[in-house]
């Protein structure tokens, strides 16, 4: 996992809480939770409920700028964002199984398909996991992925 850890009153946490992620998210980290909540209910998807809430949660703490295109245009990256929220909720006990899995691995679908054009390595480690999961996860990632791509809202750029 990526050793950022963002204070919470830190000006990348806070910039991409409330205000700005990069390229492929019109809004904020809140804005967006809030809108993968609102797509999924309104799609009657009840079992991703507290993972739509929860998915994102450890991605403010994560906000670095990793590359030049980031500085330009103000932006941030959130390498492993998701294991990070993964590791915030994995002791909480009134949180299901389920719903832990959804938030670990929600980004793995598409980390796979971009990790095996940029990093082979990391594709191979991506790749594994996804096959250590049921056909039934599989899918529901799939499922998930769709309500968190509709969060995001346009494309900026």
């Amino acid at each position: 996992m990526d050793t950022i850890n963002n204070s919470f009153f830190s000006k990348p946490n806070l910039m991409s809480l409330f205000f700005v992620q990069n390229k492929w998210h019109q809004h904020g980290v809140l804005m967006h939770t809030l809108r993968v909540l609102y797509y999924t209910l309104k799609a009657g998807d009840f079992k991703f409920f507290a993972a739509a809430l929860l998915h994102d949660i450890g991605k403010p703490s994560t906000a670095h700028v990793k590359d030049d295109e980031d500085r330009e245009f103000g932006e941030y990256s959130f390498t492993d964002h998701e294991e990070r929220s993964y590791q915030i909720i994995k002791n909480w006990f009134f949180i299901s199984d389920f719903t832990k899995k959804i938030v670990r691995y929600h980004y793995l679908i598409r980390d796979i398909k971009k990790s095996q054009i940029e990093d082979k390595a990391r594709y191979e480690i991506k790749k594994k996991i996804w096959d250590t999961l049921d056909f039934k996860t599989q899918q529901d990632l799939a499922v998930f992925l769709h309500y968190d791509d509709l969060g995001k809202g346009k494309k900026r750029r």
